[in-house]
């Protein structure tokens, strides 16, 4: 199969049809075998019944419910796992992506090799204060946290080798950051292509501000768990030993002070020296604790199911 399409969505009726007519006459024009997934995050609305309608009349159309809404990280994460396609496209359901953008993707992964191609939407339809703004400072964040050189992170529309999909675990809100879990995964071979942005057709948008803020909260996680996600310690016990060197020259100083220097002088307790040592060894040690905590759960965890699917299609 050349291509399997990730659509996850959410209370998104109005575009399904007119979307899956969309990829479908792509696919056919350039001849493609294919496969749409359409992830249900637990929509309310009467999404499900459209995609078990479409997975009625054609066996290219396959389709997952989750129980509730999950997010949109499960719903991709479900996806990949039954991607079978040698390209793995992801698009929002909303209309915005382009699925004319498909076939050149194609062949950046097919024939240029690259293992991701990532879209930017140069030119976008959205709020310029209350989206615009706010993704131009995220992404130069991410490119910066990261090393990644992307310039529009939160694009929906990307394409993958499927050994990538195949290998990266996509959980809490990390798809913004896809790209950056194929990095640390081994897969640098990362490019990027100017696509086709659309303004909204049906319905409102899922998101508001705070996926930025969740955002940075995110980017901040994923910096940690890339540097240091295999050995907490390297980074708790450096902080530890900063604290302890801190605490123990604060202590020398006093002792030696009041030794031989200032014998008759204030109590040690009654200096703020003494408190600063404490305190800092005090720190030092819970540095120590996180970091072993950290270590001991990293080696004790086991994998947990992160969604619940309640129905599928007959023919997934």
């Amino acid at each position: 199969m050349n291509i399997s399409v990730v659509i996850p969505l959410l209370n998104e009726q109005e575009s399904l049809k007119e979307l899956h007519d969309w990829i479908a006459k792509v696919m056919q024009s350039n001849r493609f075998s294919y496969e749409i997934l359409f992830i249900d995050d637990g929509s309310t609305d009467d999404s499900w019944q459209v995609i078990s309608t479409l997975a009625s009349k054609s066996n290219n159309v396959k389709g997952l419910r989750f129980s509730k809404n999950f997010g949109k990280s499960q719903a991709l994460h479900a996806g990949f796992e039954k991607a079978q396609g040698d390209v793995v496209i992801t698009m929002d359901a909303d209309l915005q992506d382009n699925p004319d953008e498909i076939p050149e993707l194609y062949n950046m992964i097919i024939n240029n090799r690259f293992d991701l191609v990532s879209g930017w939407k140069k030119k976008r339809y959205d709020s310029v204060i209350a989206k615009n703004m706010p993704s131009k400072l995220f992404n130069w964040a991410a490119r910066k946290t990261s090393g990644v050189k992307l310039n529009d992170f939160n694009c929906g529309l990307k394409a993958y080798k499927l050994e990538v999909v195949k290998n990266i675990d996509v959980n809490g809100e990390m798809h913004r950051y896809i790209p950056v879990l194929a990095k640390n995964a081994g897969f640098t071979n990362i490019g990027e292509k100017v696509v086709q942005h659309q303004a909204r057709k049906y319905g409102e948008t899922k998101f508001g501000m705070n996926r930025f803020i969740n955002g940075f909260l995110d980017l901040i996680t994923i910096w940690f768990i890339s540097h240091f996600g295999k050995r907490p310690m390297h980074l708790f016990g450096a902080l530890g030993v900063i604290m302890f060197i801190i605490g123990f020259a604060f202590s020398f100083y006093l002792g030696i002070d009041k030794l031989f220097l200032n014998p008759a002088g204030r109590l040690i307790t009654q200096r703020p020296e003494f408190f600063l040592a404490l305190s800092t060894m005090i720190i030092g040690t819970q540095f120590f604790v996180a970091g072993f905590l950290g270590e001991m759960i990293l080696r004790s965890k086991d994998d947990k199911k992160r969604y619940l699917i309640k129905d599928e299609t007959s023919n997934i």
